[in-house]
């Protein structure tokens, strides 16, 4: 599994934003500047967000971005998915026990031929519903109490 730079640019974009007065919209120029993500890109990001119904935004003067619901009510999960991001520790972990259809090297569908003697498919179903539940659980909110909680020095 690898997150995308667009993962990781929709869930910083979203910490920033949710750091960001609440009741007042936040330009995207100005988290662009300040998580260093090319203003275009996050353009794009914020599209799906908004799509999804993640954010929401007010047009005009004064205009930007808000959250369209809590930090504690926003899944990681729920960021990926706005913007396509796949969590899929290997493309076998998603293949169905009823010989569904995965991707082969050249991106095409086909059937997984190796799933009615494949020894291994549960481990990797397994470890891929434990990084979903992971994500699943995890809120923005959790992810800003994060941060802003001292680290332990040893």
């Amino acid at each position: 599994m690898r997150v995308t730079t667009k993962g990781r640019y929709a869930l910083r974009a979203l910490t920033r934003l949710a750091m960001q007065n609440t009741e007042k919209p936040t330009p995207i120029k100005d988290i662009a500047a300040i998580e260093n993500i090319s203003p275009e890109f996050l353009e794009q990001i914020f599209f799906k967000l908004k799509k999804a119904g993640v954010i929401s935004s007010v047009r005009g003067p004064g205009g930007g971005f808000l959250l369209a619901k809590r930090p504690d009510e926003i899944t990681a999960q729920e960021i990926f998915a706005a913007v396509g991001e796949r969590l899929d520790i290997t493309p076998c972990a998603s293949c169905a026990d009823s010989m569904a259809s995965v991707k082969s090297a050249n991106g095409n569908p086909k059937d997984c031929d190796r799933l009615p003697f494949c020894h291994v498919h549960a481990i990797w179903a397994d470890a891929a519903e434990h990084i979903m539940q992971f994500f699943g659980n995890l809120t923005v909110q959790e992810i800003l109490d994060r941060h802003a909680a001292p680290t332990a020095s040893p």
